[in-house]
């Protein structure tokens, strides 16, 4: 019994200093209080889907034939063509664009009166932009998200026009304001998760073969939901899935350690900064990427605990020097 409180103070002692304090929402690359959503796209052979947390729209042309993205003006912006995308450098939008507030100077050479400039910018029929559009570009909170902060608030419908040769379609969306998650919530759950852990490797010690599985299997899924969004994961994810994995077929209590030390500091405590932002840039819900965040910080922190417990358990006693003769 007091071996099982040691557990639970020592995993708390690891899991407590992990607080909200230590996190910054919106660190994340693109993530967001703002969902943008495609609701429909009325060219045939036209995919397009919203990326990067609603940062960027992306377009799949499997048509054949060069489709056309207009810019804030119905210019000539992209164009994607069978032999790849090009875009039109006499377009203001190809200067706003640059970056996702839209502050690029436009050099006067732009110019929507002009005929088009094509430049190649690759070789894919697939391509993807900012779209002022599609965007909250106010600094400030929208005026129905601070009267009611609880719940989620449609802003605006928006539209983004097409051209196929000399036929007009559109994309078209919305655009939301989320609220937050509630953090303390999560936390919580990496807490029960770790502290479930080591309970369970005290108990059953062949426990730890599932405890290492799942925790080898929540960073890899969160970094296949980042590719999945075409967002590019940190390489430590990936690792710290693998090495878990790794662990669940042979754990000696050194590599236990470590692996639950890696997996729950840089696939977990790393990445907790998900428990403050609605949007995130990766597929699938929000909870799906967070629950794999709580799973690798509990369940990481609770390997390594058990790993730390079994390194002290295989160093033998010291036996005490009998004393010297009087």
């Amino acid at each position: 019994m007091r071996r099982f409180a040691l557990i639970v103070a020592v995993a708390g002692a690891v899991l407590v200093p992990a607080t909200p304090a230590f996190a910054h929402a919106g660190d994340i690359p693109g993530a967001t209080a703002y969902r943008t959503a495609v609701t429909a796209v009325s060219a045939p052979g036209v995919s397009v889907r919203a990326v990067e947390a609603g940062a960027r729209l992306e377009l799949s042309n499997e048509t054949g034939r060069p489709v056309e993205v207009l810019g804030y003006a119905d210019e000539p912006y992209l164009e994607v063509r069978p032999d790849g995308t090009w875009q039109n450098v006499n377009s203001p939008a190809a200067y706003l664009n640059e970056t996702a507030n839209g502050d690029t100077p436009v050099p006067a050479t732009a110019d929507v009166t002009a005929p088009p400039s094509w430049r190649k910018l690759s070789s894919s029929t697939t391509v993807r932009w900012h779209d002022q559009r599609t965007q909250w570009l106010n600094p400030s909170v929208p005026p129905q998200a601070v009267a009611d902060p609880s719940r989620s608030h449609r802003l605006r419908d928006w539209s983004v026009p097409l051209r196929v040769q000399t036929t007009a379609y559109e994309i078209r969306g919305t655009l939301d304001w989320e609220p937050p998650p509630v953090a303390w919530l999560w936390w919580a759950g990496a807490a029960l998760a770790g502290l479930a852990a080591a309970a369970l490797a005290y108990r059953w010690p062949r426990s730890v073969l599932a405890v290492a599985l799942v925790a080898g299997l929540a960073p890899l899924a969160y970094g296949v939901m980042s590719l999945l969004d075409g967002t590019t994961p940190s390489p430590v994810l990936f690792l710290a899935g693998l090495m878990a994995l790794a662990a669940a077929y042979r754990h000696p209590p050194f590599y236990l350690a470590l692996t639950g030390a890696v997996v729950a500091l840089f696939a977990g405590f790393n990445e907790t900064r998900v428990f403050f932002a609605a949007v995130v840039p990766t597929t699938g819900p929000g909870w799906a990427v967070r629950l794999a965040v709580v799973l690798s910080l509990g369940l990481g922190a609770g390997l390594a605990l058990t790993g730390l417990l079994r390194m002290h358990a295989a160093v033998p006693a010291r036996t005490p020097e009998p004393a010297p003769a009087a």
